[in-house]
């Protein structure tokens, strides 16, 4: 671990590897975002339907779905820097093979939805592995304040990714953002080979990945505040997240407008999503972490109803600025709640275990809202998940009064 650097106010930030790390991944995240953007966009125009729309992206977590616990496994047995260097590195290759798709004019919709695959098979290894490799950049004292920064970057990048996605789109077609996405993750694996960290001493051999996958299990099941905000987050990514795959149909088909508009509404989520990591990271420990993260869930599930039952294209963006706000607020204290209670020697697994409920759940999220859409309507099907993740939160405020206490 390196000294801290005096000079900078966020605590993370006094780390020269995170600093190296956040830098890195702050430039990647554009790209993450221009083509989760293009990726949208191209699966609608091939197939013109909302169920493709969610299925390629259900199919982009899928892997996350049936590997990741194992991949948090792996994450504690060996180097968890060498495995995000790797990890990133494959990701490059999605990026780079859908943008010559794109430009030689081959592209099909069973090609995104391959290549969105490959890429969900290398994020079950690389999610648990970044999100454990944290706390060994900063270690617990300035943990918070990582996760906030982190999630800063992220929204940061929402932000800029779909405007710029969205001219780029009109201007120049997908493939550039695809190629512009691939070439980005040289900045992470840049700041990542600079690193300064301790030679990595392998630990003897342990138990069976089953046994290490039933301690972690164990572990959340004795913890009622654990237990009960991964449940939360798994009902989350299924009924409350998706909302977000639906954005290329509301643009397009209830909110009329073009590729533009649609750059504008994911970059109104990333605007109120930013703000709020940023309030997180410039508050840290002030803030009692389960009553903010019961209210901010509780908000989130309201104005998604209010979002889905809108009509008017600038209450539209504006709604979905307040429901990033309170999306990410949410994510970032439920991640801070569980990486606070976990011991290290499980902190890779639980990670995991993370994922697969916060990322891994995804695909059946997609299908579910692509599926409700094709049947009952984009909006109708939203506005049910917000009133199913309102519920759930209720009844875990009202049922587990330990969580308030956090």
């Amino acid at each position: 671990m390196d000294d801290p650097a005096r000079g900078f106010r966020f605590g993370a930030l006094a780390h020269r590897n995170f600093r190296l790390f956040f830098l890195g991944q702050g430039v990647s995240l554009i790209g993450t975002w221009m083509q989760n953007i293009a990726q949208g966009w191209l699966v609608l125009e091939l197939t013109n339907s909302p169920f493709y729309v969610g299925l390629v992206s259900a199919l982009g977590s899928l892997g996350v779905l049936l590997l990741t616990i194992y991949g948090g496994i792996l994450a504690d047995r060996t180097d968890k820097h060498r495995l995000v260097v790797l990890t990133q590195s494959l990701s490059m290759l999605p990026a780079l093979g859908l943008a010559a798709l794109v430009w030689t004019k081959t592209v099909t919709a069973w090609h995104v939805a391959a290549l969105a695959g490959l890429l969900g098979v290398v994020n079950a290894f690389d999610v648990p592995a970044r999100q454990a490799l944290i706390v060994e950049l900063v270690g617990k004292e300035d943990l918070m304040s990582a996760i906030a920064l982190n999630s800063s970057a992220f929204n940061a990048a929402r932000v800029i990714g779909p405007a710029v996605a969205g001219a780029v789109i009109g201007a120049l077609g997908v493939g550039i953002c695809f190629f512009l996405n691939g070439v980005s993750y040289l900045a992470v694996i840049a700041g990542l080979l600079a690193m300064r960290l301790p030679r990595y001493e392998r630990r003897p051999g342990g138990a069976s990945a089953w046994a290490g996958l039933r301690e972690v299990v164990a572990f959340i099941r004795s913890d009622r505040r654990v237990s009960t905000v991964v449940v939360l987050m798994g009902l989350f990514s299924i009924f409350g997240f998706p909302y977000l795959v639906m954005m290329p149909v509301f643009a397009r088909d209830v909110l009329h407008r073009g590729a533009a508009g649609y750059g504008v509404m994911m970059t109104s989520v990333g605007i109120g999503a930013l703000v709020g990591a940023l309030g997180v990271a410039l508050l840290g420990r002030q803030i009692p972490k389960g009553p903010t993260l019961i209210a901010a869930g509780g908000s989130f599930g309201v104005l998604l109803v209010a979002f889905a039952l809108s009509k008017v294209y600038l209450l539209s963006v504006a709604l979905l600025a307040l429901t990033g706000g309170a999306m990410i607020v949410n994510n970032a204290l439920a991640n801070t709640t569980i990486q606070t209670l976990v011991p290290d020697a499980l902190r890779g697994r639980l990670m995991g275990f993370y994922a697969f409920v916060f990322v891994g759940l995804a695909p059946l999220g997609s299908l579910e809202v692509g599926t409700l859409a094709e049947r009952i309507g984009t909006p109708a099907a939203v506005a049910l998940g917000g009133a199913v993740t309102t519920l759930a939160l209720a009844i875990a405020a009202w049922r587990v009064p330990e969580l308030r206490r956090t």
